[in-house]
C-alpha cells in the first residue's frame, strides 16, 4: 500500500486493489492550497476548516465524521473518540483518530490529539505499524507528548505531521524538535512525498521515522 503526504495533517492511503482513503482534507487557511486528489473515501478527525475541507477532493467519496467501525471497499476503519485539548474537550472540542487495515497493514491517523498519552487511548489504538501523528504543539500534542505516544504503542513506522514548514501560517513548532527526540539512524529521509509498505516490511523490533516531502500538483 501507498502513503503520500499530501500536506498538514491530509494523506492519500491507496490500498493495492485501487481504494483510496484521504485523510483531513485543508483549505488555503493553512498557508497553501490542498491538491486535487480523488478518493473513495475521506475521514475528518474534527470539524475545523484546516481539516474538513470535504469540498476539495474530487469523486463521490463516502464522508466519515462520527466514531464508530467501518467496512468499505474492502477497508476496515475504526474512528475513535478523543479530544482536541488536554481538558476533556472543553477548549478545542473532539477530535477522532482512525486506524485503517489496508493490505494487512495497520495505519493510524491521530487527527489533532491533544490529550496526554493514556493507557486506555494506548490500548485502543494498539497495535499500528504506521503511526501518523502531529508533532508541533499548540492547538496538538508537542514534541514530546508525541514521543510518548511513540514510545508506548511502539509501531514500526512514524509519519509525522502537523508541523511549522517554510509555508505554513501556524504558530506550531517545527520537525527539528521532534527529530530531535531520535537517534539518527532511526529517522529515514525519503526525498519523496510517497512511500509504499508491505506488512512483510516490519519486524516488529524498532520504530523509524519516516520524513515526507509534501507533494503539489
Amino acid at each position: 500500500m501507498k502513503i503520500t503526504w499530501l500536506g498538514h495533517s491530509s494523506f492519500r492511503l491507496e490500498e493495492s486493489t485501487g481504494t483510496t482513503v484521504v485523510t483531513d482534507p485543508y483549505d488555503s487557511y493553512v498557508g497553501y492550497d490542498m491538491p486535487e486528489v480523488r478518493a473513495d473515501i475521506v475521514t475528518v478527525s474534527h470539524s475545523h476548516k484546516d481539516h474538513n475541507c470535504t469540498e476539495k477532493v474530487l469523486g463521490t467519496p463516502e464522508v466519515l465524521t462520527h466514531s464508530g467501525a467501518y467496512d468499505i471497499s474492502g477497508v476496515h476503519i475504526l474512528a475513535r473518540k478523543t479530544h482536541h485539548d488536554n481538558e476533556d474537550g472543553a477548549k478545542r472540542g473532539g477530535n477522532l483518530v482512525f486506524k485503517f487495515r489496508m493490505d494487512g497493514v495497520d495505519i493510524c491517523h491521530m487527527g489533532d490529539i491533544g490529550e496526554e498519552c493514556n493507557a486506555i487511548l494506548v490500548d485502543s489504538i494498539a497495535p499500528v505499524n504506521v503511526l501518523m501523528i502531529p508533532v508541533g504543539g499548540n492547538y496538538t500534542i508537542d514534541a514530546e507528548q508525541a514521543k510518548e505516544f511513540v514510545d508506548r504503542i511502539m509501531p514500526d513506522v512514524v509519519i509525522p505531521m502537523h508541523y511549522k514548514t517554510k509555508d505554513c501560517n501556524f504558530d506550531i513548532a517545527r520537525l527539528g524538535e521532534f527529530l530531535d527526540l531520535f537517534d539518527d539512524e532511526d529517522i529515514v529521509y525519503t526525498e519523496s512525498d510517497t512511500v509504499e509498505f508491505d506488512r512483510a516490511d516490519f519486524d516488529g523490533e524498532s520504530t523509524k521515522v519516516f520524513v515526507l516531502e509534501r507533494f503539489t500538483d
